[in-house]
């Protein structure tokens, strides 16, 4: 799932330097969750301007030949049991697990994609900034598995658009798991986090020696 870019070096460059092992422009990373949440960059935040408009999705996906969208392929590649494909990726039978709140379920239409860092959340954090290119790629974003999970209706609502500071997911066991991918995607995408945010991924961190944060920068 990691795609790397290798940068060769001069001829001319070469005579002089000696030999080095060239580091991928992006390569993945892995830190201990407290490491990972030092890393992240503190600002304040701010939602002027922010509509969810301004982030397309759900686009064609990454396969464009399976007449599928980013919602419906989450759905296939997160189904605990395969889904019936048809016409017009109408997705029948299935199951899928909901670690946000242990709930087994059994239709895709009980089921929401969820942003791990929620449309208005990322606005606040930084992608004001980017070109519509870039929140639609980061929208539809299934390089990184934790940037969109399939979760109950009911739980994702629940969540909204708050960040850690406010909600964490009510089955206490994944809390560790949720702030590692929250994390992640905050630093897949350079994302900053306000004081009230960054106090509440320490203090869960604090308590989750043995979670470590996979993320690759996205290009």
């Amino acid at each position: 799932m990691v795609n790397t870019v290798l940068r060769g070096l001069a001829a001319a460059a070469l005579c002089v330097l000696p030999a080095t092992v060239s580091t991928p422009a992006h390569a993945a990373e892995t830190l201990p969750l407290t490491q990972a949440v030092a890393s992240l960059s503190e600002a304040t935040e701010s939602r002027d301007g922010y509509s969810r408009d301004k982030f397309r999705h759900w686009n064609a996906g990454i396969d464009l030949a399976d007449g599928c969208n980013t919602r419906a392929e989450v759905l296939i590649h997160e189904a605990v049991t395969p889904p019936t494909v048809g016409p017009g990726c109408r997705l029948t039978g299935g199951t899928w697990w909901s670690y946000y709140d242990a709930t087994a379920v059994t239709s895709a239409s009980g089921l929401d994609i969820d942003h791990m860092v929620p449309l208005a959340e990322a606005w606040d954090s930084g992608a004001s900034a980017w070109t519509a290119q870039r929140r639609e790629a980061y929208a539809n974003d299934q390089v990184a598995e934790q940037s969109l999970v399939a979760v109950t209706a009911r739980s994702n609502r629940s969540k909204a658009d708050q960040d850690p500071a406010d909600w964490l997911p009510p089955t206490a066991e994944v809390h560790c798991q949720y702030v590692a991918e929250w994390v992640g995607t905050k630093l897949r995408w350079s994302l900053a986090a306000d004081e009230a945010e960054l106090d509440a991924l320490e203090g869960v961190a604090s308590g989750c020696p043995d979670q470590t944060v996979t993320y690759e920068p996205a290009p």
